[in-house]
């Protein structure tokens, strides 16, 4: 099959294609006699693989990784165990991290319960004091810092 039709069959841009290609973590493809690559459903299924790879928002090393590991069957597994194992804590840091964000949003909004003028809004007033180095209802310095 053609780049095309192998981009449209993974949903992706030929432009994707290429770029997994030039990294190395798409197998180059067998030329045509006319120069064209020739893509199998090999190819496909390693596509899919990477794809699939980056939708669990692994970065292209992890996949590079992952890719070079499939072909050494043998090997314990614990490789690639430890790469998930990383994922799931930065996952899980992350969620933490959110969390901290959606307190720190919600005590900068209860800071302005009502409809009063932007000259008058405590967010506004908040981010204020944040900007010039003092507590803000969001950050407020502890006794720690």
């Amino acid at each position: 099959m053609k780049i095309g039709e192998l981009a449209q069959r993974s949903g992706c841009k030929v432009e994707t294609v290429r770029f997994y290609e030039r990294e190395g973590l798409l197998e180059a493809p067998e030329r045509n006699d006319n120069g064209y690559r020739n893509y199998s459903d090999y190819h496909l299924v390693q596509l899919n693989f990477i794809r699939h790879c980056r939708l669990l928002e692994m970065g292209l090393p992890d996949v590079r990784i992952l890719r070079s590991l499939q072909s050494k069957s043998e090997l314990a597994c614990d490789e690639i165990n430890h790469l998930i194992d990383g994922k799931i804590e930065h996952v899980k840091q992350q969620i933490e991290a959110l969390h901290l964000l959606g307190q720190q949003l919600q005590l900068l909004r209860d800071t302005c319960n009502s409809a009063t003028s932007v000259g008058e809004c405590k967010i506004l007033r908040n981010l204020k004091l944040a900007a010039e180095g003092r507590d803000c209802s969001c950050h407020p310095h502890s006794e720690a810092d």
